[in-house]
């Protein structure tokens, strides 16, 4: 079901004061800033070999980053592991008795198809499966 690592979410109260770090200290470059409004967020893509840093600034104070914030401060947030067919995996994990945050697909940065394994069902982490978009040639 898993292909490989997509990306590591990371929780940070401003982009703009993470960056430097990232870019400069890591050697990382941002190659994408998207805002995604429905999730009251901002964040920033840096490649990092296969996989990326995701970096997440909330843009509101009753969005999702900033409750983690708040809970935990600045950190981990999540891995997304990408897979091929998301409806299919969600199916079987829904069959299975796993806690679901989203028991159906919707939007993430670039297109992607996204959801969410609660943390109860994965052992206190935050798991996200990604498929990406599907483009016709």
């Amino acid at each position: 079901m898993i292909r490989k690592i997509d990306h590591i979410g990371i929780a940070v109260k401003s982009l703009e004061a993470a960056l430097p770090f990232y870019e400069k200290q890591l050697g990382l470059k941002a190659t994408r800033f998207e805002e995604i409004p429905d999730q009251k967020v901002r964040v920033a893509m840096l490649p990092a070999g296969e996989a990326t840093i995701e970096l997440l600034e909330p843009t509101s104070p009753d969005s999702p980053v900033a409750k983690f914030l708040e809970k935990r401060g600045e950190g981990i947030h999540h891995i997304a592991f990408a897979v091929d067919d998301i409806a299919a995996a969600l199916r079987k994990l829904d069959k299975s008795g796993v806690c679901l945050v989203d028991k159906t697909p919707r939007r993430g940065e670039s297109g992607k198809q996204i959801a969410f394994i609660h943390p109860k069902s994965a052992f206190g982490s935050l798991l996200e499966l990604t498929e990406a978009p599907h483009h016709s040639d």
